[in-house]
Parts: C-alpha cells; sequence; structure tokens
C-alpha cells in the first residue's frame, strides 16, 4: 500500500490535472435501485451504502470530468432498446439540471475545460452497445443530438453488424453496414467506443476510421488473459490513431485468478435465475454467500497500475487513461473501492517513477485531446459529406 505522503502528493497532483474518466454506471443503478427517482437516492448525500458514487466521492477522488454510462442491457433488442436509452439518457440529464452547481453537461472539448474552469464536474454521455441504435444510423445521430459522445459497438452480445469479444463470432468483425456506422461516427464527431468488442471489430474499426477511437473501460490482455482486455497488437495501433485506451478497474478483467473464480460465480448466479452481470441485492446476497465458501482472489491497486505499466510500454503515455466502471460492477479492488479512490492509484505510479506530467496526461490531457481531435475530424467530413442514409439491409443485403 502507498504511503500517505504519496496520496497527498496525488492529491495536489489531481487538483490541477483531474480524473477524466471514461466510464461510469451510476444512471443504470439509478434506474435498478430507485426507478430514476432521484429522491429516494440524493447523490448530495452519502451513498456509500448502496452506491460506488455520490458528490463528495466524487470530489474527493479528484474527478474533473465523467462518462456517465446509458447502458441498456444487451437482451433489451430493438424499440426496447432504444427507449430504454433514451430513459438513461434523461436521467444524466435530470441529474445534471438537479446539481447545477456541482455537475456541467459537456458536448465538445472546450466545454469539458469550461465546466473545470467553472468548479464543476464535466458531465458526457456515453451509450454502451451498438443495441441501443437498433440498426438506425438516424438513431445514432439522434444520440448525438442529446449529447452522447461514445457509443461502444457492442456489449457482451453481438449485434448484427459488429462481433463482441463475449459471444460467439459472427461477423468476424464489422459488416459493411458496421463500416459504415464507423465512419457516419466519425462524420458526427462521437468517439467510437472498442471496449466490448471481439479483436476482429477492433482490427476492421481501427481500418475503417477516420478519427481517433477510445477504449471507454478496458486493460491489458497481456497481463490479464480475459477477452475484454486490449491484444498488444492493437493497442500498438493506437499511436498512428491518435486513441486511447482507458484502462478499467473491474477485478475479473485485472487479476488472472479472478477469471475462474468470476465464471464460477456466475454460474451460481444463473442457477438462481439471477443475472450474472446483476448488481441488484438478490445478486449482491449470492455472490457474498459464494465468495464466504469460496473467498475471491484480491485485486489491488497494484494490480491495476500493472495494466497501466504495461499499456504505457506498448502504446506510449499520450494513449492511455482511465476508466473505473464504477456502479457497473459487483467488486472493485483493494483500495479502489469507490470514486474517491482514484488517488491511491495515483499514489501508486508516483511511487513506480511515473512522472507528474505523464500523469497528468493520464488523468485528463489524452482525454481532452482525443475529444478535440474527433471534433476536428468531424469539421472537416462534414464539409464534404452528408448524414448517411444508408440502411442495414442495403448494405448486409442477404446475411440480415
Amino acid at each position: 500500500m502507498t504511503d500517505a505522503a504519496a496520496v497527498e502528493r496525488a492529491r495536489a497532483l489531481l487538483a490541477e490535472n483531474p480524473v477524466l474518466d471514461g466510464h461510469n454506471d451510476l444512471p443504470w443503478a439509478l434506474r435498478e435501485k430507485v426507478g430514476y427517482d432521484l429522491e429516494r437516492c440524493d447523490i448530495a448525500q452519502d451513498q456509500s451504502a448502496r452506491l460506488h458514487t455520490d458528490l463528495a466521492r466524487l470530489r474527493a477522488g479528484g474527478v474533473g470530468g465523467q462518462f456517465w454510462s446509458v447502458y441498456v442491457k444487451a437482451e433489451y433488442q430493438g424499440d426496447k432498446a432504444v427507449s430504454a436509452t433514451l430513459e438513461q439518457v434523461d436521467c444524466v440529464h435530470n441529474l445534471i439540471a438537479r446539481y447545477p452547481d456541482e455537475l456541467q453537461l459537456a458536448r465538445t472539448a472546450d466545454e469539458v475545460e469550461a465546466a473545470r474552469a467553472s468548479g464543476r464536474i464535466a458531465s458526457l454521455l456515453g451509450a454502451e452497445g451498438g443495441h441501443s441504435i437498433n440498426c438506425s444510423l438516424a438513431t445514432l445521430r439522434g444520440l448525438y443530438q442529446l449529447g452522447v459522445r461514445y457509443m461502444t459497438l457492442t456489449h457482451n452480445d453481438n449485434v448484427p453488424w459488429a462481433d463482441s469479444a463475449t459471444d460467439e463470432p459472427a461477423a468476424n468483425g464489422l459488416t459493411a453496414f458496421g463500416v459504415e456506422v464507423v465512419r457516419e461516427m466519425n462524420r458526427m464527431g462521437m468517439l467510437v467506443d472498442l471496449s466490448h468488442v471481439a479483436p476482429s471489430t477492433m482490427r476492421d474499426a481501427l481500418r475503417a476510421t477516420r478519427a481517433p477511437v477510445i477504449f471507454s473501460h478496458s486493460s491489458s490482455r497481456a497481463i490479464c488473459d480475459h477477452p475484454r482486455n486490449i491484444p498488444d497488437d492493437v493497442l500498438a495501433a493506437l499511436p498512428a490513431n491518435g486513441g486511447v485506451a482507458m484502462a478499467t478497474f473491474v477485478p475479473k478483467f485485472v487479476l488472472q485468478e479472478a477469471v475462474e473464480w468470476t465464471k464460477a460465480a456466475e454460474e451460481a448466479l444463473r442457477e438462481r435465475g439471477l443475472d450474472p452481470l446483476g448488481t441488484s441485492p438478490e445478486a449482491k446476497a449470492v455472490l457474498q454467500a459464494y465468495e464466504k465458501a469460496n473467498p475471491k482472489p484480491t485485486a489491488t491497486v497494484a494490480t491495476v497500475a500493472d495494466h497501466l505499466d504495461h499499456m504505457r510500454e506498448v502504446a506510449g503515455v499520450d494513449h492511455i487513461g482511465i476508466g473505473g466502471d464504477y456502479d457497473g460492477v459487483a467488486f472493485t479492488p483493494e483500495g479502489l473501492e469507490d470514486v474517491a479512490s482514484y488517488p491511491n492509484l495515483i499514489a501508486e505510479l508516483l511511487d513506480r517513477g511515473w512522472s507528474e506530467t505523464d500523469l497528468a496526461k493520464l488523468t485528463w490531457h489524452n482525454a481532452v485531446r482525443v475529444l478535440k481531435d474527433a471534433e476536428a475530424v468531424a469539421r472537416d467530413l462534414q464539409r464534404t459529406e452528408s448524414p448517411s442514409i444508408a440502411t442495414i439491409e442495403q448494405l448486409d443485403g442477404a446475411a440480415q
């Protein structure tokens, strides 16, 4: 564990260069726990008994910007997925309206910087899974108009036009319509998020994109061989693309010993008819009972730092960031229990010899730069390209 002096130094660094985190699932947690009734879960109050996130802990953690995930379950399909995504977007807008002195909607890199200058937490939106657009580029544009600034191409299941990391291969990457989705995102200025997608999809997207990509919450596959992580050849391609890989804290993605334990724990949930990704009280109780009988391997701050060390070595310090995935997981690493914990990670990296300049890139500057670069590409493309009216039937034809 890092010492108190290193943590204080980390807090000082974060006061100047706060965290712009790539992924937090608070909106889904609010949907599941209180049906979006923000009176029943006031994040201006201490919510540590049921959430990883509240305003005081965001401040304590040195968070200056947050991509709020507007995730919906991959089982939600068609219009149900679109409607649920809109409800998630509405939740984020309601949070921002409810706490105007703390949160500020950010649609551009300049607005991110302006929020920081005003002392507010820049609040961006990221859609987690291409099922949210129901194979409609017009729906994709509608989400952009509502403030969504990245879309993860898949979640845990394939979409008709892209393969997921945790499903059986079907498209072997991106279909022709999948390429069109990527290119339309480039034209708008919406970041292409390659977390959750298969390596074949990652590589196809890197070939198709005209703008930098992100991984909003993925770590290194060389350090932990889980399909949700990023292979080294993809990390090595990020400098040419300009993109950013944001290391996540999820124990089952960062600690090799946790992979098999997690598979068995998820099977215990399935046997009881519960969602293996669920964070409901029932799911937590089952997991706690399983853990009591089968103590889980413990990820730590050092485990996450190992990923960042490797990602920096392969991709370069200009192409890494942080995406904690708080309120989207049942377990967190020791020392990274909630959004107040970022100083512990920065202190660990300071102890490992990371410079303050490099840490400032990790926490803030890389993420802001990738937003700016995507906006610049979009401005250029919009001079010569009109909104795409292509359909999946036109481009993928009989494959559908």
